[in-house]
């Protein structure tokens, strides 16, 4: 089983479901684990979403299903950190642990198409299409389920889920290999540094330091994991930050720029048409249309 930073569930290991809200000026910012399936809804707040290979942003509304032991982070926004800021991230999300059904389970007649959708969901998908404002009023309203209703209402979700032809696949590349716990932690530590130091002039050699690497093994680590270079990795995650402050601030675009890291105009606009194909100016102008 992988170990990025494997994270416990505050669970007994006889509990098929747990409900939880997640309440704070922040979420959990570390790239993390959990052998439970995970259902969540992001109710207030806004950041990067990271699984695997994928990076995007994730804002309220938004539903999204990770399958078991899917490292992810959801990472909000730097104002959200800043003490002086009342900004506030709130969702509620279901863990629904399969193997505290036991075994025996799976080979109940009613529980095979369960079994048989379950064995195509590997990674996060996000939640789209008719049944999605339905199932994200069953997640919030959650809470006042108890003993058998809790049990069924858990069953009714899935069914729904189950049953959505909009379930869309946000990474593209699972884990070939499990990976030990040293890598796991090797890579959390890696994550956290790129995601709160983004915004200025990061060398190879300062990430490669903090994997405990060389610059060769590092950049062969990373590629394996991610699907894509440290600069093709961080250049994304500077243009999902630029969208951001396309759409929410009055800066002009070279501000932008410099305050997502890149060091001049023409890369920012080069790599933005890269990742977007538009420039930021066209941007800007479709968002705010």
């Amino acid at each position: 089983m992988s170990k990025i930073i494997p994270f416990k569930i505050p669970k007994s290991q006889k509990e098929f479901l747990r409900f939880q809200i997640d309440e704070g000026k922040h979420f959990y910012g570390k790239l993390h684990q959990h052998p439970e399936w995970q259902l969540t809804l992001i109710l207030e707040g806004k950041g990067q979403l990271m699984v695997g290979d994928y990076l995007g942003r994730f804002e309220p509304g938004d539903i999204y299903l990770l399958s078991s032991n899917v490292p992810h982070v959801f990472r909000s926004d730097e104002e959200y950190f800043a003490s002086e800021n009342q900004k506030k991230s709130r969702s509620n999300t279901l863990f629904f642990d399969f193997d505290a059904l036991g075994k025996e389970i799976w080979a109940v007649e009613e529980f095979l198409a369960l079994k048989q959708w379950m064995m195509t969901i590997k990674g996060c998908y996000s939640i789209q299409g008719k049944k999605k404002e339905s199932i994200g009023r069953s997640i919030q309203r959650f809470g006042v389920n108890a003993g058998l209703e809790k049990f069924l209402a858990a069953l009714t979700i899935l069914k729904s889920l189950q049953e959505m032809e909009a379930l869309v696949q946000l990474n593209q590349m699972m884990p070939g290999k499990d990976y030990s716990e040293l890598e796991g932690k090797r890579m959390g530590n890696v994550m956290q540094f790129i995601l709160a130091e983004s915004q200025r002039n990061i060398a190879l050699h300062e990430v490669a330091e903090v994997a405990n690497m060389s610059k060769e093994a590092f950049c062969r680590f990373f590629k394996e994991r991610t699907g894509k270079t440290f600069t093709e990795f961080l250049n994304q995650l500077r243009i999902h930050k630029a969208c951001h402050h396309l759409q929410e601030s009055d800066l002009s675009v070279s501000q932008i720029a410099y305050q997502t890291g890149f060091q001049n105009l023409s890369n920012f606009n080069r790599a933005f048409k890269k990742y977007t194909h538009h420039t930021p100016k066209a941007f800007r102008k479709q968002v705010q249309f």
